[in-house]
């Protein structure tokens, strides 16, 4: 706890590597900029009792756990692979390239005749989620050689591995390596880790949950956009009809009584659809406006 409203800054792990530029234009369109200089593994930000480093994902639970860092953002799968103990604050869906999961998938050549784990066993699986994959194997009771890989594991089998555990959001690598999935070892998504210490320091506390509103917020406006109209009140039912929401639209009343002001929002793939029904059911000054944040 803290007392006499003392300044608290908070030291946060940004994601080095590759999902570093998809973590640093969310912080921006959350309202909170990274600033980084060049060969520095410190950065700042817009906020001056915020802090960031830059941490590999491997090893972000580590010198969180371990209170080097207050709060990071991670893969789930770096999480369970460290086995370390830390708060899950909250999920973050977006990835390097696309705004999904990611999935660690069990692939071999193409022109094997393996079909399932089963048909690995004493064969040497490659991978850089040694205990996650070794674990999936015992679940399974394969005995398999797990190797941990450095990198490049795609282009490991058949001469340097039989089969490995990798990571995949698209498939196009493992496809253009002539690897074959078969089977999902682990679905993973980034996520905002917090210190069990920083977590009951209630300043602290509040700072990393307001991170996490805000990023979420920006995540969420994603692909979305407001629209504002004005209608009559005899016309709003069959404006009404036309408008998803997310929750009800906003309806207020205008100076001139017989006409209302409606704001709602909407997917922006909906609204070359929705935009010329709204205005044969008669809405007028019809204003679509992007969004930054939405907070739910």
């Amino acid at each position: 706890m803290h007392s006499g409203g003392a300044s608290v800054k908070i030291r946060l792990g940004i994601p080095k590597g590759s999902l570093q530029e998809a973590t640093m234009n969310l912080f921006a369109r959350a309202g909170l900029p990274i600033f980084i200089t060049d060969r520095s593994y410190f950065a700042t930000t817009g906020d001056a009792e915020v802090e960031c480093m830059l941490i590999r994902a491997q090893e972000m639970a580590r010198y969180v756990e371990h209170g080097v860092l207050d709060a990071g953002l991670t893969g789930l799968d770096w999480v369970v692979e460290s086995g370390l103990e830390v708060i899950t604050v909250s999920d973050l869906i977006y990835a390097k390239q696309s705004r999904g999961k990611v999935r660690w998938v069990l692939a071999v050549p193409e022109t094997s005749p393996y079909q399932r784990a089963a048909d690995l066993e004493n064969l040497i699986v490659a991978t850089e989620l040694v205990n996650v994959t070794r674990k999936y194997f015992a679940s399974h009771n394969v005995a398999v050689k797990v190797e941990f890989s450095w990198g490049a594991t795609e282009v490991k089998p058949p001469m340097l591995a039989d089969a490995i555990v990798e990571v995949t959001e698209t498939g196009s690598s493992l496809k253009a390596n002539r690897l074959r999935i078969i089977d999902t070892v682990l679905e993973s998504n980034t996520q905002i880790i917090a210190n069990k210490t920083a977590w009951r320091d209630s300043e602290k506390r509040r700072k990393i949950e307001n991170l996490a509103l805000m990023l979420r917020g920006a995540m969420d406006a994603r692909d979305r956009v407001g629209l504002m109209l004005n209608v009559r009140k005899k016309d709003l039912a069959a404006v009404l009809a036309v408008l998803p929401a997310l929750k009800r639209p906003t309806i207020s009343p205008l100076s001139d009584e017989d006409w209302l002001a409606v704001n709602t929002v909407i997917e922006e793939s909906l609204a070359w659809q929705i935009i010329p029904r709204l205005k044969e059911a008669n809405g007028q000054g019809i204003v679509e406006y992007p969004l930054n944040k939405v907070v739910l």
